[in-house]
C-alpha cells in the first residue's frame, strides 16, 4: 500500500468530532461549527445564514453537515445561499466533515457548516 501526505495549506482540516464537537486543526470546537478558508467560527443552526453569507467571495460550495443523520435543510436557508451564488450540498456530519477534508487538500473553494452528531 502506498500512503501519501496531504497538504491543506492554510486551511484547517476537521481532524475528528464526537458528542457534540468537533476537533479542527488539533483544536476541539463545541458544535455547531463552520469550517472554512477565513478559519473556525461558531455557527448558530438553520437560522444563523449571516456567518455562512459571509464567505460568499470565498467559497463556491458549502457543506452543510445536518447530524448524525441525513437531512433536508430549510428551503428558505438553501434558497438564501444559493441566490448569492453557494452551492449547497447536505449530508449527515462524519460525510460532510470527510468531504471538505478531500476538497481542500485540491485546493477547492468549500467551507462545511456542521451540526453535532
Amino acid at each position: 500500500m502506498r500512503l501519501n501526505e496531504v497538504t491543506f495549506n492554510d486551511v484547517k482540516p476537521i481532524d475528528g468530532y464526537g458528542a457534540g464537537f468537533f476537533r479542527v486543526g488539533g483544536e476541539v470546537i463545541d458544535a455547531p461549527v463552520c469550517v472554512g478558508p477565513n478559519g473556525v467560527t461558531a455557527w448558530g443552526g438553520y437560522d444563523d445564514t449571516d456567518t455562512l453569507l459571509a464567505l460568499t467571495e470565498e467559497i463556491d460550495v458549502l457543506f452543510i453537515g445536518t447530524g448524525s443523520e441525513t437531512a433536508h435543510v430549510p428551503a428558505e436557508f438553501r434558497a438564501r445561499l444559493e441566490d448569492v451564488g453557494i452551492g449547497v450540498e447536505a449530508m449527515n456530519s462524519p460525510a460532510a466533515a470527510r468531504t471538505y477534508n478531500v476538497l481542500i487538500s485540491e485546493g477547492r473553494r468549500v467551507a462545511a457548516a456542521l451540526l453535532g452528531v
